[in-house]
């Protein structure tokens, strides 16, 4: 298998390949496909179940794991089908949508990682084989999902500034922390509000797969038979992580550890979890970055403007601008930013990775006191100014972000396992023989 069909391949696989159901029916309101599932008011397709097979064995193929007997794919395939088609019906319910502009990026940013233009990219992945509609609408989706999840999960987590001071009491001296690692896991599960008996039941059957790792057998393989974790199905693996992305019910763990190592089970709220070290590198905690102090105004397309109307409105504010009008003012009287509209568009000093990557692209090409023509991102037309550049030392910054995303990233893991379990022991799900 070529490369670029390996990488497009790979980058489909991660997403779910659930056609839409309700277009499956015929004149009679019979579904033309056969239902693996009803869940809800929705279902899951026979044939979906049946390409997500087909996706793992090719990843199986390419050597990254070895397969479970095919009864336990099918049944981990479907469940977590089911588990995403209730969160689509949760995502259509809060009004969740993903714009052509905003998939556009996030595809254009696949393209770019793999050095593939963006321009070409349907043409390429038409020779493989590949339907570039449907994986533009699998692409869309597995988008809802991570918004949904930004929404109900990690949007409501929160890290309180003593749990930062505590953890940078001891940064210094934590070398997972200044570490990268490049992690596998297994997730052993247990019900929400589970009794004894249950994590009894949980912590044998961890330690069971503990020891069958001890004596040889294969990570991936193992996490794709046992691991009840959203990544199971990829082998457990979750890739290079910095030291504040990991876990803290993890840090302590893998300290000791070793390329290869595997950790013994460790118990958390939502079960059992076994971690391998894949390999491990230090990470230079200091750093010096180029801000930028960028002024823009935003004019956000709505039921009274709308896209024509707003761009518009910015090529009128830029020749005000280019004639000697005063920015400030124009944002305080245009600007639908709340957060900066007031200061007259100003955004105080900001590093890389601040903006979303359409905005930052404009302002990284701009020159110092040049007004930008007007361009879209996201949140609707803006034209921005940068009015000054500088190095600057975010070494402080940078530990502190590392304490709040370790803090954060210690909580999302469970909450994000429980918040899944929740909502689907809540559904109405019936599996069809």
């Amino acid at each position: 298998m070529n490369k670029i069909k390996y990488l497009l391949l790979i980058a489909a696989a991660s997403i779910t390949v659930t056609a839409m159901a309700r277009e499956d029916l015929s004149e009679t309101g019979e579904f033309l496909d056969g239902v693996a599932a009803i869940v809800n008011e929705g279902v899951v397709l026979r044939s979906d179940l049946m390409r997500q097979i087909e996706l793992i064995q090719i990843r199986a193929d390419s050597g990254e794991f070895t397969l479970p007997p095919m009864d336990v794919l099918t049944e981990q395939l479907l469940e977590r089908l089911i588990v995403e088609e209730i969160q689509l019906q949760r995502a259509d319910r809060v009004g969740i949508q993903i714009s052509d502009q905003m998939l556009n990026q996030a595809i254009a940013n696949i393209a770019d990682a793999q050095g593939v233009p963006f321009e070409q990219l349907p043409g390429i992945m038409e020779t493989q084989g590949i339907d570039y509609g449907e994986y533009r609408r699998e692409m869309r989706r597995q988008m809802v999902l991570d918004q949904l999840r930004r929404i109900e999960v990690v949007g409501r987590i929160t890290v309180s500034p003593r749990e930062i001071d505590q953890c940078l009491d001891g940064l210094d001296e934590n070398v997972v922390l200044n570490s990268e690692y490049n992690l596998s896991h297994i997730l052993i599960s247990v019900p929400e509000s589970a009794t004894g008996d249950e994590f009894a039941v949980a912590e044998k059957e961890a330690n069971d797969v503990y020891e069958q790792l001890q004596n040889g057998a294969d990570f991936g393989e193992m996490a794709v038979r046992y691991s009840d974790s959203d990544k199971a199905l990829e082998g457990g693996a979750l890739g290079w992580l910095k030291g504040d992305q990991i876990p803290t019910m993890f840090v302590e763990v893998i300290s000791p550890l070793e390329s290869g190592d595997v950790s013994t089970p460790v118990r958390a709220v939502s079960g059992y979890h076994l971690v391998r070290i894949n390999d491990m590198r230090s990470a230079d905690q200091r750093s010096e970055v180029e801000q930028m102090n960028v002024r823009h105004i935003l004019i956000t397309p709505n039921e009274i403007i709308d896209d024509q109307t707003a761009k518009q409105r910015l090529d009128d504010a830029v020749e005000q601008l280019r004639a000697g009008g005063d920015f400030g003012e124009l944002a305080k009287l245009l600007s639908d930013d709340p957060g900066s509209a007031n200061d007259g568009g100003e955004m105080g000093w900001t590093g890389p990775g601040t903006f979303v990557p359409e905005f930052e692209k404009v302002a990284n090409e701009s020159e110092l006191g040049v007004v930008s023509d007007p361009f879209r991102s996201r949140f609707g037309w803006h034209i921005l100014e940068v009015m000054d550049k500088r190095m600057y030392d975010n070494t402080e910054d940078l530990r502190r972000n590392s304490c709040a995303g370790q803090v954060r990233n210690s909580k999302v893991a469970d909450e994000t396992e429980l918040w899944m379990r929740r909502i689907r022991d809540e559904a109405f799900v019936q599996i069809k023989s």
